[in-house]
């Protein structure tokens, strides 16, 4: 922790935080991507590159924060609706959040969740509803169904199965259109993700070597920029295409990591 490259460099900065920033809200797996990103290029999961990927998500949870943040500013309820919905994930993952990451963090468990969350979104954009809502808004959803979403977000802790799909996922299942369940998706990314990077911050914030600020905040900066156009273009893209083209992508990548995987390309280290 005391060396700042750690085997990190400028190129892995850009190309982390660039595959963070498109991946975090879209429906195919940030997490799994990272991984992934990683074991490709060979970087080892090291102190200083867990902390980096704690930043760049910072970076990209601002972006969302920018976006959506007169919604905070005009209705109070959403702050409390958010929260209901939030309870799940926040209960499971301080109880299981270790667990999880000492057993499934791995590239197969990645390729699987890839692959089998794939099949699952290509069968919910044939029955998601592209126009009609149950809700006219987020705001207007009953306690229940942002519970029942929230408790859909849960399995997102698995890597590989993305929060934004589960909670897409839930959206759609509770009647929402694909436009409001991707909005509710980003919102409820506001406090799932401050929750889990502030828990990481708080964790190393006191071992950050003071040469270490300009890759930590170079890569958040690249995330923000890369995510708010990401988030923008996807709102246009489920508005008209729907998700059954993230759900292919899901499946292609899952194939491919594990055919990689059966032949030693990818670490699980």
């Amino acid at each position: 922790m005391h060396h700042v490259q750690d085997g990190m460099s400028w190129i892995a900065v850009w190309i982390l935080a660039i595959v963070e920033g498109l991946t975090e809200f879209l429906p195919v797996s940030s997490t799994g991507h990272m991984i992934l990103t990683s074991s490709l290029m060979g970087w080892k999961q090291t102190p200083f590159l867990e902390l980096f990927e704690v930043f760049i998500q910072l970076g990209a949870i601002l972006a969302v924060l920018s976006l959506y943040y007169r919604r905070f500013l005009v209705d109070s309820r959403i702050y409390l609706k958010l929260m209901v919905a939030f309870l799940p994930t926040g209960i499971i993952g301080f109880l299981a959040y270790d667990t999880i990451k000492a057993y499934l963090f791995n590239p197969l468990t990645v390729s699987l969740s890839l692959l089998i969350g794939g099949v699952i979104l290509v069968f919910v954009d044939r029955w998601s509803d592209r126009e009609r809502s149950k809700f006219a808004s987020v705001d207007e959803m009953p306690y229940t169904s942002l519970l029942a979403v929230g408790l859909m977000q849960c399995i997102s802790m698995v890597p590989g199965v993305s929060r934004a799909a589960a909670t897409i996922l839930g959206g759609v299942s509770v009647g929402l259109n694909r436009v409001l369940a991707a909005e509710l998706s980003f919102l409820l990314a506001l406090p799932t993700m401050f929750a889990a990077t502030g828990y990481d911050l708080l964790k190393q914030y006191d071992h950050i070597p003071s040469n270490a600020w300009p890759m930590l905040m170079g890569g958040a900066a690249i995330a923000f920029v890369v995510a708010l156009l990401a988030v923008k273009v996807f709102v246009q893209w489920v508005q008209h295409y729907g998700f059954k083209q993230f759900g292919y992508y899901r499946i292609l990548m899952g194939l491919l990591f594990l055919a990689l995987y059966a032949q030693g390309s990818l670490r699980l280290d």
